[in-house]
């Protein structure tokens, strides 16, 4: 039997998985790191702030800090990634390259109504992490 106790510590390593990954794509629009975006030497306005919410929300979402406003715009930005992004390339995920979008997008919203776990800045300054 799984003890219900780990929940918020799993909350806790998916939210900082998934802040990572985000935070990687952010990086790769802004500072070409850990590779330069490939064919994009000059980002157009739409994907310079793209690139700016991915760095900015998942630094934040990785940390644990105002977790839900964040999780909340990144899921908003990967819903219009995956409608103006991948959409037009056909309905179907595998085929459109859209998986990615659509999994950051329903992640990011759950962590909006399920917060960001035990292990976070945001549990810390409720006082409500686990001093072990």
């Amino acid at each position: 039997m799984v003890n219900p106790q780990w929940s918020p510590r799993i909350l806790s390593v998916l939210r900082i998985i998934t802040g990572l990954l985000f935070l990687e794509h952010g990086t790769i629009k802004l500072l070409g790191f850990p590779a330069p975006m490939p064919g994009m030497e000059h980002l157009p306005p739409l994907l310079l702030v793209a690139g700016i919410i991915e760095l900015v929300c998942g630094a934040l979402i990785t940390l644990g800090l105002f977790t839900r406003i964040a999780a909340f715009i990144a899921s908003g930005e990967m819903a219009v990634a995956y409608f103006m992004g991948h959409m037009s390339h056909g309905f179907w995920p595998a085929l459109n390259q859209g998986e990615a979008a659509i999994m950051f997008c329903f992640i990011f919203l759950y962590l909006v109504f399920a917060g960001p776990g035990e292990w976070s800045i945001d549990a810390m300054r409720r006082g409500s992490a686990t001093r072990s």
